[in-house]
């Protein structure tokens, strides 16, 4: 069988969580199944480090696709002709986006409806992009797969699907990201924040993120708790990020909010392996990768108790309304008092984690490809 995939987001030093699950899941697939041919379709030039085997070959596709008019002609145009020209049988879309001119039959992961839950936190042209073609993809996809059972329940909400026709397949986190002994600890600390414990954020920076509430709530904490702890704010700025940089320059404790940028891996399993809390109040999550990621560093998590993150975090978290820096400052002061909760914390990880793992990710990604082109 030859296997079209897109893989547009499999760009190098710039994987983030829909990149990841890509890179993690079709690494696997590839290695597991030589007996079928991988077609990856790019929109720009690829890096080697993506080709992940011998039976996996790789295509150019123009034009870029960065802007809802090239999304258009990229799936509806270009995609159609590659698929018709290479013979391909079945076409995976890990990112949500699909063609609607092609019978091909496609599976497609969706791993979030965010824009429908908070379309102002969006630039207008995606957002009525993916409000008008989304639920088209979604009722012609062959097969849907989905990255936590909120997600799921989601799409069969906002779309009507039926849930027969979603899988749901989980996130996994890298094998990086794993408890740090005290001396790689004290290290990472002394690199970071000064040598002083820290709270951990780690995301793209946009208005989903609610980062400005998380530095509200670091203010508040810092008022009430005479602490040297510090705040690491780790990822990209993205879109809509003005009044986060305002906050930046003007908040009290501003020396004590440590701003590192985008991360590759590396980096980022040790800063967060070297973290006393993760604070994640995420406004939406399809899923939340970095939570998993800290689980798995034995650092447990403050957590918004919307969306899949209570599905994700399970007994490893403390929950908040991301609504109020009031309630999240309650419980950064809770786990910064009590050692004994924060323990605890730290071995329900240890049992949760065991949920999550990427060879289950993309043996359960073929189940639903397969699903595809059953007889």
């Amino acid at each position: 069988m030859r296997i079209g995939v897109n893989t547009r987001l499999l760009l190098k030093g710039k994987l983030e969580g829909i990149g990841w699950f890509t890179y993690q899941t079709l690494e696997r697939i590839v290695r597991d199944h030589p007996e079928h041919e991988f077609i990856f379709f790019f929109d720009r030039p690829y890096d080697p480090q993506f080709i992940f085997a011998p039976n996996v070959k790789a295509v150019v596709v123009h034009p870029q696709a960065r802007h809802p008019v090239l999304f258009y002609l990229w799936f509806e145009w270009s995609i159609p002709m590659m698929l018709r020209k290479h013979k391909i049988d079945l076409f995976l879309s890990p990112d949500s986006y699909m063609s609607l001119s092609t019978k091909v039959p496609t599976c497609l992961v969706i791993h979030d409806l965010a824009f429908e839950h908070y379309p102002d936190h969006f630039v207008l042209s995606h957002r009525l992009y993916w409000r008008h073609y989304s639920p088209l993809f979604a009722k012609a996809a062959k097969r849907i797969a989905t990255v936590s059972t909120f997600s799921k329940e989601d799409i069969v909400k906002q779309y009507r699907i039926s849930p027969d026709k979603i899988d749901v397949v989980y996130n996994g986190a890298h094998d990086e990201y794993k408890p740090l002994g005290h001396e790689d600890r004290e290290a990472v600390k002394n690199k970071y924040a000064d040598g002083c414990e820290y709270f951990v954020f780690a995301g793209a920076l946009h208005p989903r993120k609610n980062i400005v509430n998380l530095l509200k709530a670091f203010i508040i904490f810092k008022k009430r708790q005479r602490t040297n702890m510090k705040l690491v704010i780790a990822g990209r700025l993205a879109w809509k990020y003005e009044e986060v940089e305002q906050m930046k320059a003007e908040m009290p404790f501003k020396e004590d909010v440590k701003w590192v940028g985008y991360m590759n891996v590396d980096e980022l399993s040790q800063l967060i392996g070297g973290a006393y809390t993760l604070v994640y109040a995420s406004l939406f999550e399809g899923f939340g990768i970095p939570i998993l990621e800290a689980l798995q560093c034995d650092v447990p998590a403050i957590v918004s108790n919307t969306s899949s993150m209570p599905e994700v975090a399970g007994d490893a978290a403390l929950l908040v309304d991301p609504s109020s820096p009031e309630d999240i400052a309650e419980k950064m002061h809770l786990i910064y008092k009590d050692e004994a909760l924060r323990t605890k914390l730290i071995a329900n990880a240890r049992v949760q984690v065991k949920k999550f793992d990427w060879e289950k990710s993309a043996a359960n990604l073929w189940k639903s490809m397969m699903k595809c082109v059953d007889k």
